[in-house]
């Protein structure tokens, strides 16, 4: 098979949540577990970092990626899903996997895959710790799929679990309370291995810490090790000042990732690269910490967080697709100057709208579109249930043209926003 033909099969014969929705969700560690132990057990020849939360996941995952990798060590990471090209999902120092790497994975492995009737994400999962063990990763940083505890990225042995936020999400499937969900995310806390919680909630602290108790695990509250003392914002990068609560020390950090909730990201990656430094094998300098932050996204090629666009008018897109996540979204929106607000969206299947859409700003108009997934809820659906919650706008079903329309209505002191789903950002961009 060639490369084209490969992610045919990949995409096609195996089952993608991405595409699929809750049908193709397939939980549970033996299907992973056995085809792990025919490719020889990869995930145990390097250090993980496994990381779970409701957002901020993919940007803490990313933050550590960076700092490893300044800090000399050959780093493996591992993220879903993707924006342009499936090989986003599997890195080694930045660099996505090669083509023929993919090819020669599936070439070898398609009929033991099939055989065990893995999902999509577990032979991803697999190809992942196989191209890390070959390309001699030191560490690597893996995000959970969905949820944790019966998540394929479960089975790895970290030196230290990261547990970002708890907020309703896929609720169908982790359950509909946040003391539910954070039972399915804390899953990933191993015996005697700490978790660091990036951000605490007394509507699920006592959840996890009870769940960190069972396992005689360490908790570590990011909020109680860093704070973060002030936030600026440049053209391209935003400055933070960081404080280490345990000696005062100060950080002044410039960090090539946009959005206000950075903030509490980079408080929670500040927090596990000390206790890396601390407590593990692994050695990160002040040096390795502040560079790594300042070129996270470079260094890692992190797409869709509060990314500009174009300037004038501004157009931003961000992938928060949950209510957690719009809700920061909307936070930043108002902190944003501009005129007139323009606000293409378009959201999946299994999203909790009636939590989501009250959240986005009323005073806008929306051009209410969907990306090509069968997962993709149609454009006038949308735009009849959005009405409900007084958000007004017109239909346009496809996700370019709807951009279009936006850059012909917005005069250069308005504002594009992008977003809603993942696959609307990726479109767009």
């Amino acid at each position: 098979m060639n490369y084209t033909q490969t992610l045919d099969f990949l995409f096609n014969s195996l089952p993608a949540f991405e595409r699929k929705g809750a049908s193709a969700y397939k939980p549970g560690l033996e299907r992973i577990s056995e085809f792990c132990r025919v490719l020889g057990n990869p995930q145990r020849n390097f250090f993980t970092i496994h990381v779970a939360g409701t957002n901020g996941k993919g940007s803490v995952s990313h933050l550590l990626a960076s700092i490893l990798q300044q800090a000399g060590y050959r780093t493996g990471l591992f993220t879903s899903p993707h924006l342009h090209d499936f090989r986003e999902r599997i890195r080694v120092d930045g660099e996505m996997i090669p083509k023929q790497k993919v090819v020669n994975f599936v070439d070898k492995h398609q009929a033991k895959m099939v055989d065990l009737k893995l999902s999509f994400f577990e032979m991803t999962a697999a190809m992942a710790f196989d191209y890390f063990a070959q390309s001699d990763v030191e560490v690597a940083v893996i995000e959970t799929g969905l949820g944790g505890r019966l998540d394929a990225t479960n089975l790895i042995l970290p030196v230290v679990s990261v547990i970002t936020n708890i907020g309703l999400e896929h609720t169908a499937l982790l359950g509909h309370t946040l003391p539910e969900i954070a039972r399915e995310k804390g899953g990933i806390i191993k015996k005697s291995i700490p978790v660091v919680i990036g951000e605490s909630d007394p509507r699920y602290n006592g959840t996890l810490e009870e769940m960190a108790a069972a396992t005689r695990s360490k908790v570590i509250y990011a909020e109680q090790e860093f704070s973060c003392e002030s936030q600026s914002q440049e053209a391209c990068t935003q400055c933070f000042s960081l404080c280490r609560t345990r000696d005062g020390y100060h950080y002044e950090l410039d960090i090539d990732l946009m959005g206000i909730y950075q903030r509490r990201n980079l408080v929670t990656a500040a927090a596990v690269a000390d206790y890396l430094h601390e407590w593990t094998p692994l050695t990160i300098s002040r040096r390795a910490f502040v560079e790594g932050v300042r070129w996270a996204a470079k260094d890692t090629s992190l797409f869709g967080r509060w990314q500009k666009l174009a300037d004038r008018p501004l157009t931003i897109c961000d992938t928060g697709h949950n209510a957690h996540g719009i809700r920061y979204v909307a936070e930043q929106i108002a902190a944003t100057p501009h005129e007139r607000l323009f606000c293409v969206v378009g959201f999946v299947r299994d999203k909790d709208l009636e939590h989501i859409l009250p959240l986005l700003p009323r005073q806008a108009h929306y051009i209410f579109t969907a990306a090509k997934s069968d997962r993709a809820i149609p454009a006038e659906e949308l735009a009849a249930t959005a009405a409900r919650f007084e958000l007004q706008g017109e239909v346009v079903a496809d996700v370019k043209e709807a951009v279009a329309r936006a850059q012909a209505l917005a005069a250069e002191e308005d504002m594009i926003f992008i977003g809603g789903s993942t696959y609307v950002v990726a479109e767009a961009m």
